[in-house]
């Protein structure tokens, strides 16, 4: 059984990577606003996500993740 979970998601990282961050983080989530965004998820895609977010992120930058059922 495959369960969805709502999170809240947001960045803060340099501009060089914005572009990048913000194009990964629509294909899982809806925008919001600047670099929050929000929606279900499985676990399975927010670990791919996530992997796929530390890709593009460097020292210095943050990403916090907020999760609810």
């Amino acid at each position: 059984m495959v369960v969805d979970m709502y999170v809240i998601l947001v960045y803060d990282i340099n501009q060089k990577r914005v572009g990048r961050m913000l194009k990964l983080c629509r294909k899982y989530l809806h925008w919001i606003q600047n670099s929050v965004f929000e929606g279900e998820i499985t676990k399975a895609k927010l670990e791919e996500l996530k992997h796929r977010a530390g890709k593009i992120m460097q020292e210095g930058d943050s990403l916090i993740i907020f999760k609810s059922r």
